[in-house]
């Protein structure tokens, strides 16, 4: 036996030896054999609680002082970290919530308190020590917007920590107490120049001279946030490491060639490199890493002193990839890499986890549309996305929030979302949740025409030239624009970089970023100079652009064409009634009226008139008959804005981005779900004019025709049409079968002359249908219409449908809704499903469902599926109500 063991011994070391040469030189060792590492994984974790927190009026102590642990912070507030000033104090009860009626007139704002008002000491104690070789590094994911930093009676930061769009990241091992209680005391400072919120985009426009969020100064669409988003905004973390530690690893995947999501693959190209610090006094030898698909690739490198070394490994060929595509064309594959950096001993010093998605994206100029064409493993995308501002205009974020609302987007069949420049660059929590959705990523750096002087504008204090040089510190602006491509570059839903919205940074921002950092630091994604320039789109119409913005006729979205890829095209949105209870006091609850004064409240919180188009469904009688009405306006609004897109794909468009998705606060306009998560009938509007695979009708000639989405063409579909009047008599009039190309639009039929047959009847429904060999339906689709006079006096004499209402839980988190509407019945219209809490009454939310709002055909049954998040002890009904459909609520079994 002990010869044996010998023998072993020897042949792993011959083994090592062999294995140490051939990576000197760069090999690719593939192998399922790993040798075994000695150490602790890297220990990560966030400071997120136990933060006391006090004014600088009211401390006369250094920081020096307040970080030593024997200082008394005995009466000190407890303080929301990561979090704003704002959020502390809304949680501590010293400010009303400001989301919530016109609680914000009643909070003091920076500009006119000066800004020691919104200036804030925080300390956090916690007990950390290094043993032996470990390293201890603390990091700021995110400061608004200067601060200084102490640690156990010592400044950490020799210059004042400015630019909320930057990450700090300090080796605290020589600061740390040597018994490991230790103390961090942070000051934190707004910005040098909040802006006056005189009611313009952006206020005065002087929040843009900082590295900060330009919308906290108020937009139209937002109040102006009082404290302009002054905090410890992002996480702070710990992590330890032994000597080395391996930070901004990159990860690029080539896809060669046009590929489908289905089948065999050719093979992929994986490069990747990452950034190993050496902070010690010593030269550090050993091996950068990982593992995939079962073989190990590694390198050696030799880290100097006190140095970050770039370590680039072999290129690697990926047999077979599994590969990540955007919602509606394929799946969402992601690969776990484990990338580490080993000793020579084969000691693990530190390691780094990154998912990766296998994927290529280009841009090819489509001379026909005059605009960019988007490519995803060379498969032509149409681009059907959102724009989004932030999650939350207090920087309240968690994973659970941004699970949510990217799952909304991929309910809604978009592909894309685009951030836009007057906000943040999105967390890398965000991405995931893209990557997770398949939902593409447009990020715009921080910038925008309104503050950055695109447009001449009264309400700004400095002329155009002066504000085109914005912010002051230029320099800083391109160390952090390095430092966030560094941090979200991974992520396969990250498609496009843009310069800012609506204008390019200075020049001598936007030439190094596009000329230099770019292809430094990622070289893989097309950059926009600004989010509407003629690189992106240009028609003879007049040039590039965006819009048009506001409530519309639904044929316009179908006759006017606009931008051949509009960065923003927008509507309405404002919520059902549950919703605007949850913000607008009951005093404030009058239905705004056609060309009528808006309330007070409707009017600060954005309200957008919707004109003309309720009244034809009957003069609102209260808010609550509004609110209704308001979503048939909503669905008909954005089902026909995606369905006009459509239609002209690849002739008009590439792509639309609607402005917007989503709010951050509780805003009256552009939103398919409110700020607390309940969906609206934008959503399920969009979510039917944007499907994969969907049949239509042109509200200008009735001319029905069907849009396939997918790469491959779609064979023996039978497609039909209906109509039925309002007391639910069917009129059958057509059925074919068809087949539809990838990638593309087909005409079928008109009903123009049979839908003049029916002129005698007040008003229709048209129902359309895509059904396949064994008949299931693949795609349905229901029109109301109106009258000759524009008027639904036909839907305002409705018969009410009883509709019988079941509900049974299939799983944990997942329920099933059948709704059925006995024959004889006229149409079930419009119906609105909510998941309640069967005790308080509340909406549980989120909760997604595969469809709302639905309409059930007389002696039919529709089914919707439910997913929510269950827990213990929850109990559970459901609220049903629809047009013709009196309100019930069911037990669900």
């Amino acid at each position: 036996m002990m010869q044996f063991n010998r023998c072993t011994a020897f042949l792993g070391l011959i083994i090592l030896w062999c294995l140490t040469i051939a990576q000197a030189f760069g090999q690719t060792h593939k192998t399922e054999r790993v040798v075994a590492l000695s150490g602790p994984s890297k220990q990560r974790y966030e400071l997120n609680s136990g933060w006391l927190c006090k004014n600088v009026k009211e401390v006369s102590r250094s920081g020096a002082e307040l970080s030593r642990a024997d200082f008394s912070v005995k009466n000190w507030m407890p303080a929301t970290v990561p979090g704003t000033i704002l959020t502390t104090l809304v949680n501590n009860s010293k400010i009303p919530d400001p989301f919530y009626g016109m609680n914000n007139t009643k909070i003091p704002d920076v500009y006119h308190t000066g800004n020691d008002h919104y200036t804030y000491w925080f300390v956090k104690d916690f007990e950390e020590k290094a043993i032996g070789n470990e390293q201890v590094w603390l990091e700021f994911r995110g400061i608004n917007y200067k601060a200084e930093l102490f640690l156990n009676g010592k400044k950490i930061n020799k210059e004042k920590l400015e630019g909320m769009h930057l990450r700090h990241h300090y080796n605290i091992t020589g600061l740390l107490a040597a018994n490991g209680k230790n103390r961090l005391a942070v000051i934190v400072y707004p910005p040098d120049f909040p802006g006056a919120p005189n009611g313009g985009q952006g206020g005065d426009g002087t929040i843009a001279r900082g590295l900060t969020t330009q919308y906290t100064a108020g937009w139209d669409w937002i109040q102006p946030i009082r404290d302009r988003n002054t905090g410890i905004w992002d996480k702070v973390t710990i992590e330890k490491t032994r000597m080395v530690n391996l930070k901004n690893p990159h990860i690029i995947t080539l896809v060669p060639g046009k590929r489908l999501p289905e089948g065999p693959q050719q093979p992929a190209v994986i490069k990747v490199s990452a950034e190993l610090e050496n902070p010690t006094s010593k030269a550090v030898h050993g091996f950068l890493q990982y593992k995939l698909a079962g073989q190990l690739i590694r390198k050696a490198a030799t880290l100097v002193p006190n140095q970050t070394t770039t370590v680039s490994l072999p290129d690697f060929t990926l047999q077979n990839p599994k590969l990540w595509w955007p919602n509606g064309y394929g799946k969402q594959d992601l690969y776990s890499l484990k990338l580490s950096f080993v000793s020579n001993s084969s000691e693990l010093l530190d390691e780094e986890k990154v998912n990766v998605g296998v994927r290529q994206i280009d841009n090819i100029w489509n001379e026909h549309t005059r605009s960019m064409g988007a490519y995803v493993n060379g498969q032509k995308v149409f681009i059907k996305g959102g724009n989004w501002i932030i999650s939350d205009a207090m920087l309240r974020f968690s994973d659970a929030r941004y699970d949510a609302e990217i799952r909304y987007h991929k309910d809604m069949n978009l592909n894309l979302i685009r951030i836009w420049g007057g906000a943040i660059t999105e967390r890398p929590e965000f991405y995931n949740a893209c990557d997770k959705y398949g939902l593409l990523v447009f990020q715009d750096f921080w910038f925008s025409g309104d503050c950055n002087g695109r447009w001449e504008d009264p309400m700004k204090k400095d002329d155009q030239w002066t504000r085109r040089n914005y912010p002051d510190n230029h320099n800083l602006v391109l160390t952090a624009a390095e430092d966030q491509i560094k941090m979200i570059r991974n992520h396969p839903s990250l498609a496009f970089w843009c310069g800012g919205n609506e204008i390019t940074p200075p020049d001598d921002i936007l030439l190094p970023l596009r000329d230099e950092i770019l292809p430094r630091l990622d070289g893989t994604r097309k950059f926009f100079d600004f989010s509407n320039s003629d690189e992106m789109s240009f028609n003879d119409l007049g040039g590039n652009g965006d819009g048009p913005y506001g409530i519309q006729d639904p044929k316009s979205f179908w006759g006017n064409r606009t931008f051949p890829y509009n960065s923003e095209v927008g509507s309405v949105g404002v919520g059902d009634y549950v919703s605007l209870q949850r913000f607008i006091p009951e005093e404030n609850m009058t239905a705004p009226q056609f060309k009528g004064k808006v309330d007070s409240v409707w009017n600060y919180h954005r309200y957008i008139g919707y004109d003309e188009h309720i009244d034809p469904y009957g003069k609102p009688k209260n808010a609550r008959d509004f609110a209704m009405k308001a979503q048939l306006v909503n669905y008909d609004q954005y089902r026909a804005l995606m369905e006009g897109y459509s239609s002209h794909m690849w002739d008009w468009y590439t792509g639309s981005i609607i402005w917007k998705t989503q709010n951050p606060w509780t805003a009256l306009r552009g939103q398919m779900y409110d700020y607390y998560l309940d969906v609206n009938a934008c959503l399920y509007g969009l979510r039917k004019g944007a499907a994969p695979l969907h049949v239509m009708m042109n509200p200008l000639d009735s001319m029905v025709s069907v849009v396939n989405n997918g790469f491959s063409t779609r064979r023996n579909l039978m497609v039909q049409a209906s109509v039925y009047d309002m007391e639910g008599k069917n009129y059958f009039y057509s059925q074919a079968f068809n087949e539809v190309g990838a990638s593309s639009v087909r005409k079928l039929f008109k009903m123009d002359q049979f839908l003049k047959k029916l002129d005698k009847k007040e008003e229709v429904f048209v129902l359309l249908r895509i059904l396949d060999g064994q008949k299931a339906i693949l795609s349905e689709n229901i029109y109301w219409l109106p009258a000759k006079d524009g008027n639904y006096s036909g839907l305002q004499q409705m018969k009410n449908a009883a509709l019988e209402v079941k509900a049974t839980v299939i799983s944990k988190g997942k329920i099933v809704v059948s709704l059925s509407n006995a024959p004889g019945n006229p149409v079930a219209f419009f119906n609105r499903i909510a998941l309640i809490n069967r005790e308080t009454g509340k909406r549980i939310l989120p909760a997604f469902f595969d469809d709302n709002y639905v309409s059930v055909l007389p002696g039919e049954t529709k089914k919707i599926t439910i997913e929510y998040t269950d827990e213990s002890g929850l109990k559970k009904a459901l609220e049903v109500y629809g047009w013709n459909v009196p309100e019930q609520k069911i037990e669900i079994n």
